[in-house]
């Protein structure tokens, strides 16, 4: 049997891998004549031009300052969520994205490696941190909760595929207690 952090670490890189195929648009800052990167072509665009391109060759193309992701910030999303989580109650769960926790971890990679090079503050590093641990504490705290007495059908609109496979393991191990309390195993 696997472990359950070894199923939740290879659910994560695979989502991040279905995620980094994902389109996202930019805009062109400095025309180019066309190239491959990896496998993929990107015709020839003008500066200012916008188009839809897998996020990891976006990414490419933003690291060498030829084009930008138009995007907001994600850390906006984050605080919205976390005070979202503090306004319901303890049985109630906010919906989250499906790619949250992957926008999430990207963007706190992204403001630590900043913070390091200078471009971001190590106090705007911390307070992301400390929201993100308060935000998934919250959730966890809610979803372990509801995993003595919920179904997955009740709740499976509003959490994410990893938040799913800590719900499962939650709800398997809650049952699994109680089976063994009540001498029912």
């Amino acid at each position: 049997m696997e472990t359950a952090g070894k199923v939740i670490t290879e659910l994560f890189m695979q989502r991040e891998r279905e995620f980094l195929l994902s389109p996202v648009r930019v805009m062109v800052k400095s025309s180019f004549d066309g190239m491959e990167v990896g496998d993929v072509e990107v015709p020839k665009m003008k500066s200012g031009e916008a188009a839809e391109l897998p996020r990891w060759v976006a990414e490419e193309l933003a690291e060498l300052s030829i084009a930008e992701i138009q995007e907001e910030p994600f850390e906006g999303e984050i605080f919205k969520a976390l005070t979202r989580e503090k306004m319901l109650g303890s049985p109630q769960l906010s919906p989250l994205q499906a790619n949250f926790y992957l926008q999430m971890r990207r963007r706190l990679a992204t403001i630590k490696a900043g913070s390091e090079t200078g471009k971001y503050r190590r106090e705007d590093y911390e307070k992301l941190k400390g929201t993100c641990y308060d935000l998934i504490g919250r959730r966890l705290s809610k979803l372990l909760s509801m995993s003595s007495s919920s179904s997955l059908q009740t709740i499976g609109d509003k959490i994410t595929p990893e938040e799913r496979v800590f719900f499962a393991r939650s709800r398997t191990l809650s049952d699994e207690w109680k089976s063994a309390l009540l001498g029912e195993s």
